[in-house]
C-alpha cells in the first residue's frame, strides 16, 4: 500500500503513529523517495493555524515521514526544522523511528544530526527533543556540535529523574559525549543554570544530582584530568556570570581540594576574585589566598595591591576577614607594617561605621610601631570616618578634633512637567497612534487619540481606521475580561461609532462599573462613544497640556468660552475631569475671565477655581486582617496584617458625581491581593488626579503593599508618578512610601527612594498632623516592621540611599519616628538600622532624644545592638 498526502495528514491527526509506520516500511525505497516531494509541498502548505484545526498535532506523524522518504540530510533538516514540527521532536516515539531508521539503513543520519543539534534552541532545553537527535550522533559522538542547545540538552537529560534515578558519576561514565561536550559546560556562558535545581518525580521534588561530586568522583578514578578540570573552573569563575549559576563550579573548586602547589599557581586568578567576584567566590578566593599567605608563599605587594580593591567592597565579612589578615600580616613583618597599615586605612572610606571602627581599633593595636610620617599620612586619611570616630581618631593620632558642623544639602526640586505634544491633525497620524496605543498604552497617547477623534472631521476616517478595526479585532471588540474593564474594547466602540454613526454598543450586564483614577479613562471612552455622533462637540476640554495630566486654567477657560459661545453644553464625565486637573492656585486674570461666562458650566468653574478645586477628603488609616490565611493569588502576608487607607469626602459645595466616587473609597476588613483600581499603566491613573496625590495613593495601596508584603514586583514604578503630583500628604503617601521601601525587588526599592526624593525636596507636610512626611512613613515603617510585616533589612538600603541622595533631614525624622517602636522588639536589621542613625545625626546634627534608646544603651554586654546604641547615644548628646 502507498501513501498520499491526504491519508498520511489523516493518520497523522489522529495519532496512528503504528499504522503510518507499517505503511511506510510496506513501501519500496524508490516509492518512499518518489513520495518525498509530495511531503515537501504538504509540510509546507500548511498555515500556521491549520495544524490543530482538525484533530491532534499531525507533526509527529509528519516526522515518521520525513524520516522514511527524504532522500537527503539536507532536505530532512529543512523540514524538521519548522517550527512547529521542531517543537514536536520529543514526542516522536523511540521503537516507530528505529524501525524506520534501521530499514533504510541511512548513510546520511549523523548529518542529518548535525544539522538538527545546531538548531535546538539555547534557552529551553527538553531532554525529548535532545534524545531525539541524540540517537542519530550515538554512534559517531564525536561530530555532535557542542553549541548551547545541545550542550544545555546534554545537561538536562543527564539530570532527568524519569525512570530510575541513577547516579550522575554514572551517567557521566556512561555517556558517549563526556569527552566532546564536557569542556563546554566550563566555556558557554549560563550553563551553570543547568547544574542547580530540581525536578519533580512520583515521590516528590528530587533535587538534581549534585554535578560537583560526580566530577570529583571521575576525577579520582582517573576518568577525567584533575589539572584540566581546575584549570577549566578556575577559568570559568575568573570570566565571571550570573552569581547562581556560578555555584555550581564554586563548590566543584572546593570539592577538588586543591593543594598547596595548585592555590599557589593560581594565586593572580584568586586575588582577581577576591577583588571583584560575587560574595561566596571571593570567600573562596580569600581562604585560598590566606593558605598561600601562610605558607610564605605570598609577596606583600600582592596582597596589599588586592586588599585596596577588597575593602571597599560593600560585604562587611569579607572586609572584616580581610583587615585581621592584614592586622596578622603587620605583626608578621615589622618593617612593612607602615604599607600594610596604610591599606587599612583604606577602610576608612567604607559605608559601615562598624568597619571604619575595626580599622581604626586594628591602627590603634600597631601605632606604637610606625614612624613619625607614617603616622601622619594616616590622620590625613581619617577626616573621611563619620559619626562619633573623627574624635576618636584625633586622639589616637594626636592631632585637633574636627569641628562638626552640620551639612546642608539643598534638593532640587523636580522639573516641571513638559507640555503636551501638539495634537493629531490627519486621519493617518491618528490610525498610525491607535496602533502605537495598542502595542503600549500611556496617558498622552491616549489623551492625543481621543482628542483627535472628536476633532478630526469624520470624512475620511473611515478608510484610515477600518484597517486598523479588521487587523486589531481582538483587542478592540472585547470591551470586559475577568472582571477587568478593556480600553482598547471601549476604543473599538469609539472608531465604530465614528465611522458609523447607527453603530449599536453592546456592552456587558455587569453589576461592576469602572471605579478609581484608572476607571476614569473608561467612563471618558463610554461617554464618547455614546455622545460623539448625537450631541457632537468641537474639542474635549478635559484634554491636558501637561504629560503629567495637569490642565492650565486658562486654556480651560477658552475652551468653556468658544463651547458657550457655540450655544453647546459640556460633557458631564468630561468637564469634571477638566476641573479635575486644574490646579488648585490660579491667577487673577482667569479668575476675573471666569466670572464672566454665564452658562451653567462657566458658574460652576468659576466657582471651583475661586474655591480652589474640591476640599481634600478625609484619609483615614484601615487594619485589614486575612480571614482563613490565604486570599487571591499571592498569598498571605507573614503576619496575616495589611494596612491602607480609606477616603470620605469633605462636605459642603456642590456635588460632582465624578468626584464623590474618587474621594470616597472603602475598604472591607480583608486582605485585597490586587486592586485593578489602579491598574497598568499608572500613568494613566496618575494623570486623573494631578493634584490630589494623597487619593492616588490611597487607590494604589492594595497594589502597592503587595511588591513588600508578599513580594509581589514591577508596581513599585507608580510610587514616583503619585510623588510628583500636587497636594498634601497623608496616611495614604506614607504607608506607599513605607511599604515600597519594604519591597522584595530591588526595582520597586529604587522607585521608593525616587518617590522620597521627590517629596524630601517638595519639604512636604501632613495635612492632618503638620508634621514632617518623614515622621509619618518612619511611624509606619516601625508599626510594619515591629511585627514583620515588613523586612526591615529591605527598607534599610532605601533608606541609606535616601540619606546619601541628599535627603538626610527628611530620612532623620523617618529614623526617630521609627527607632521608639523597633528598639523594645529588635528585628533584624536593627543594629544596622542604628548605625545609620549615627551617620544621618552626625551629617545635619541631630540632638533629638530617642525614646528608649538610652535604656538599651545602658544594658550590660557587647552586643552589637547595644555597641551601636551606644554610639548613637554619644552622637546625639554631642
Amino acid at each position: 500500500m502507498s501513501l498520499t498526502w491526504a491519508n498520511l495528514e489523516q493518520l497523522a491527526r489522529r495519532s496512528a503513529y503504528a499504522r503510518i509506520t507499517e505503511i511506510l516500511l510496506s513501501m519500496t525505497e524508490q516509492e518512499r523517495l518518489a513520495f518525498a516531494p509530495e511531503i515537501e509541498k504538504g509540510v509546507k502548505g500548511l498555515r500556521g493555524d491549520s495544524w490543530w484545526d482538525q484533530g491532534d498535532d499531525p507533526a509527529v506523524g509528519f516526522a515518521l515521514a520525513v524520516i522514511a522518504c527524504m532522500p537527503t540530510a539536507a532536505r530532512a533538516a529543512a523540514l524538521l526544522n519548522r517550527r512547529d514540527m521542531r517543537d514536536r521532536w520529543g514526542s516522536v516515539p523511540d521503537r516507530f523511528w528505529r524501525q524506520l531508521t534501521e530499514a533504510r539503513d541511512l548513510e546520511w543520519l549523523p548529518d542529518l544530526g548535525v544539522r538538527l543539534a545546531a538548531r535546538l534552541p539555547a534557552k529551553e532545553a527538553w531532554a525529548g527533543d535532545w534524545r531525539f537527535v541524540a540517537r542519530m550522533l550515538d554512534a559517531t559522538p564525536e561530530l555532535a556540535p557542542a553549541t548551547e542547545g545541545f550542550v544545555r540538552g546534554w545537561l538536562v537529560t543527564l539530570h532527568d529523574s524519569h525512570g530510575k534515578c541513577n547516579p550522575l558519576a554514572g551517567k557521566l561514565r556512561s555517556s558517549p559525549y563526556l569527552d566532546v561536550l564536557l569542556p563546554a559546560v566550563f566555556e558557554i556562558d549560563g550553563l551553570g543554570g543547568a547544574l542547580t535545581g530540581g525536578q519533580w518525580t512520583p515521590a516528590g521534588w528530587v533535587a538534581k544530582a549534585p554535578f560537583p561530586e560526580a566530577v570529583v568522583e571521575l576525577v579520582t578514578e582517573g576518568r577525567l584530568d584533575r589539572a584540566t578540570i581546575l584549570a577549566a573552573t578556575l577559568d570559568r569563575l575568573v570570566r565571571g556570570d550570573r552569581p547562581a549559576w556560578l555555584r555550581p563550579f564554586t563548590e566543584l573548586h572546593d570539592a577538588l581540594a586543591p593543594t598547596l602547589d595548585e592555590h599557589t599557581a593560581a594565586a593572580g586568578d584568586y586575588a582577581g576574585l577576591l577583588a571583584g567576584a560575587p560574595s561566596p567566590i571571593a570567600a573562596m578566593a580569600q581562604r585560598s589566598l590566606r593558605a598561600v599567605d601562610d605558607a610564605g608563599r605570598l609577596d606583600v605587594e600582592t596582597l596589599l595591591e588586592t586588599s585596596g580593591t577588597t575593602l571597599q567592597r560593600t560585604e562587611k565579612g569579607l572586609v572584616k576577614t580581610q583587615l585581621s589578615w592584614l592586622e596578622k600580616v603587620a605583626r608578621r613583618q615589622p618593617d612593612r607594617a607602615g604599607e600594610v597599615l596604610e591599606t587599612v586605612a583604606l577602610a576608612f572610606g567604607h559605608p559601615a561605621l562598624e568597619v571604619q571602627e575595626r580599622a581604626l581599633t586594628l591602627i590603634g593595636r600597631q601605632i606604637r610601631r610606625l614612624d613619625a610620617a607614617t603616622v601622619a599620612r594616616l590622620a590625613d586619611a581619617s577626616v573621611v570616618l563619620t559619626g562619633d570616630l573623627p574624635a576618636r581618631a584625633a586622639e589616637l593620632f594626636g592631632v585637633a578634633a574636627p569641628e562638626a558642623e552640620p551639612e546642608v544639602v539643598a534638593l532640587a526640586a523636580p522639573a516641571p512637567a513638559a507640555a503636551m505634544p501638539p495634537p493629531i491633525t490627519t486621519a493617518a497620524e491618528l490610525a498610525t497612534e491607535i496602533v502605537a496605543l495598542l502595542h503600549s498604552e500611556t496617558s498622552v497617547g491616549w489623551e492625543r487619540v481621543m482628542a483627535a477623534l472628536v476633532a478630526l472631521p469624520a470624512d475620511g476616517l473611515s478608510e484610515a481606521l477600518q484597517p486598523v478595526l479588521d487587523r486589531h479585532e481582538g483587542d478592540l471588540n472585547n470591551t470586559y475580561w475577568y472582571g477587568t474593564f478593556r480600553r482598547p474594547g471601549h476604543l473599538g466602540d469609539v472608531l465604530r461609532r465614528v465611522m458609523t454613526p447607527g453603530a449599536v454598543i453592546k456592552r456587558p450586564n455587569t453589576i461592576k462599573e469602572p471605579t478609581g483614577p484608572s476607571g476614569v479613562l473608561v467612563l471618558r471612552l463610554q461617554e464618547i462613544a455614546d455622545r460623539i455622533t448625537v450631541e457632537p462637540t468641537a474639542e474635549l476640554l478635559a484634554t491636558p497640556t501637561r504629560v503629567d495630566g495637569s490642565l492650565d486654567a486658562a486654556v480651560l477657560l477658552e475652551r468653556l468660552a468658544r463651547l458657550e459661545a457655540a450655544d453647546r453644553k459640556p460633557w458631564p464625565v468630561d468637564f469634571e475631569q477638566a476641573l479635575l486637573r486644574v490646579p488648585r492656585e490660579t491667577g487673577v486674570d482667569v479668575l476675573t475671565g471666569a466670572a464672566e461666562l454665564t452658562s451653567v458650566a462657566g458658574l460652576r468653574f468659576a466657582a471651583w477655581l475661586k474655591e480652589g478645586g474640591l476640599p481634600d477628603p478625609v484619609s483615614t488609616r484601615r487594619v485589614q486582617n486575612a480571614k482563613d490565611g490565604r486570599y487571591g493569588y499571592g498569598g498571605t502576608p507573614p503576619t496575616g496584617r495589611r494596612v491602607v487607607a480609606e477616603l470620605e469626602p469633605a462636605g459642603g459645595g456642590d456635588r460632582f458625581p465624578l468626584s464623590d466616587r474618587l474621594f470616597g473609597l472603602t475598604r472591607g476588613p480583608k486582605i485585597e491581593w490586587y486592586s485593578g483600581d489602579f491598574a497598568k499603566p499608572a500613568d494613566i491613573a496618575a494623570a486623573a488626579l494631578p493634584h490630589h496625590r494623597e487619593v492616588l495613593a490611597a487607590w494604589a495601596l492594595p497594589t502597592l503593599a503587595s511588591v513588600a508584603d508578599i513580594d509581589q514586583r514591577g508596581a513599585g514604578k507608580a510610587l514616583p508618578l503619585i510623588a510628583e503630583c500636587a497636594g498634601p500628604v497623608g496616611p495614604a503617601v506614607a504607608l506607599a512610601v513605607a511599604y515600597v521601601l519594604g519591597a522584595r525587588d530591588e526595582a520597586d526599592r529604587l522607585a521608593a527612594v525616587d518617590a522620597f526624593l521627590i517629596l524630601a525636596a517638595g519639604d512636604e507636610v501632613l495635612a492632618v498632623s503638620g508634621e514632617p512626611f518623614g515622621a509619618a512613613v518612619g511611624a509606619e515603617i516601625g508599626d510594619l516592621c515591629a511585627d514583620g510585616t515588613l523586612k526591615l533589612t529591605r527598607v534599610l538600603p532605601g533608606l541609606t540611599d535616601a540619606h546619601q541622595g541628599g535627603a538626610s533631614h527628611a530620612v532623620w525624622h523617618v529614623l526617630a519616628a521609627a527607632l521608639p517602636v523597633l528598639l523594645p522588639v529588635a528585628p533584624r536589621g536593627l543594629p544596622d538600622l542604628l548605625e545609620l542613625a549615627t551617620l544621618v545625626a552626625g551629617r545635619i546634627g541631630a540632638h533629638d532624644e530617642i525614646p528608649g534608646l538610652a535604656e538599651v544603651a545602658a544594658r550590660p554586654g557587647t552586643s552589637r545592638v547595644t555597641k551601636e546604641a551606644r554610639r548613637l547615644r554619644t552622637m546625639l548628646a554631642g
